[in-house]
Order: C-alpha cells, then structure tokens, then sequence
C-alpha cells in the first residue's frame, strides 16, 4: 500500500560546522584550478621580470585562480534516511563551503520523474528530472547521497514508488544521470558489509557499476573524491 499521508521531511542545514573539517580536506582532491574573469590580481613574478627588462616599474596584472569545478549533488532524504541527518548537514555543509559551482535536489529513496530544492514545498513545487538532465552538462560531477534501502520494486517497477504513481521505474532514471554524466559517485551512510544483504542496494550497484558506491565515511569519501577526479 501507498504512503498517502502528509509526510513531513526537514530541510538539510547547509550552515552545520561541527565535524566538517576533515569532509572540506577530502572534497579538495575536486579542486580544478584556472584563471578566469577580470584581471584584477596582481602577478608579482610577472612584474619584477618586466621591471628587470625595462628599468622601470611595469605592473603585470592577472585573474584570480578559480577552481571550476562543477558538482550536482542529489540527496536522500526522510524515511530511513532520518538517523544519518547529522552526518547529511555535515557533508552538505562542507560540499558547499569547499564547492563554490555547486547545485544541489533533494529525492526520496530514488530518484524520479521530479526533484525539488525545498522539502516543505516538494508536493507542490517540484521540478522535472528531464529539466535538471538538460540543464547540466556531461562535464558535471555527480554525487548521489543515499542509503539505497528501499523496496525493490521502487527500482525496478513502475508504480513502485511508496509515495505516488511513477509512470518510469527507478532504475531507468538513475540510468540515465549515469549514462549522462561520465563521473558519477553514490555515497551510502549504511555499513558497507551489509549491501551484500539488502536487495535494492545490489540493485542499485548493478546500475551505477559496484566501482561507484562507496561508504559514507572520511575514508571513502577520499575514495569517491579520486573517482571524480579521474
């Protein structure tokens, strides 16, 4: 039977510091420097050789090194997501402290045929999967935030889901953010020895590749971060 009770889910708190440290020291592996922009920094190495050369001062100025890296970050949330909301708050809140080209979608279990920014207004103020699929380019780095415990069925059926009627299955949405984005890592806060036991999560290593999911923890958050960085 379907959930069709009002269920009430909390936003992430992006402003959460405590324990974020050591998550900023990982995600810094995404870093990908360039200059870009209005030349408004000056290049001291620059200006002394021009200087040396003329015998006058001659000031060199350059743009600001700027990582441009971009990152779409897609999170689970409620339901049995709620014991891992601190450790959620602490990623999210480093991912966007250390990520300046960062957007952000909450889900809830699998992504479907829509995502939404704002869990209180998710029933009536969702956007289109289709529409963040095009509106970001394959150069995008992806990571999923789940546990990837669910009903089977929500994966692989239409219909599955325990909220409303999905027209497409799970599997075929998270299909296509792979098949999309070449560099796409899931995060899961559960245990890694128990995935081997829960069904959907098997499901969901089988679509994304075993290679892409990795523990929610400092060791495998590093390993995520070399993933995307290849």
């Amino acid at each position: 039977m379907k959930v069709w009770d009002k269920r009430e889910f909390k936003n992430y708190d992006d402003k959460v510091e405590l324990g974020t440290r050591n998550i900023k020291i990982a995600m810094k592996r995404l870093r990908k420097w360039a200059r870009k922009g209005a030349q408004d920094e000056l290049d001291l190495d620059q200006t002394i050789r021009n200087t040396a050369r003329k015998g006058y001062l001659d000031i060199e100025m350059r743009a600001e090194k700027r990582n441009t890296v971009s990152v779409l970050l897609l999170l689970d949330v409620g339901g049995s997501m709620d014991p891992y909301v601190r450790i959620m708050e602490e990623l999210f809140s480093a991912a966007k402290s250390e990520i300046k080209n960062l957007d952000f979608y909450y889900f809830h279990n699998c992504p479907y045929e829509g995502l939404w920014k704002d869990n209180r207004r998710r029933m009536n103020n969702r956007i289109p999967t289709w529409d963040v699929l095009n509106k970001y380019p394959s150069e995008y780095k992806v990571i999923v935030v789940g546990d990837a415990t669910m009903s089977p069925y929500e994966i692989t059926y239409a219909g599955g889901s325990v909220e409303h009627w999905n027209e497409e299955a799970g599997g075929i949405w998270i299909q296509r953010f792979v098949q999309r984005y070449p560099h796409f890592v899931w995060l899961n806060p559960t245990k890694e020895g128990a995935w081997e036991y829960t069904g959907s999560i098997k499901l969901i290593r089988e679509l994304i590749g075993e290679h892409r999911m990795f523990e929610l923890t400092l060791g495998g958050l590093d390993e995520a971060m070399k993933e995307l960085s290849r």
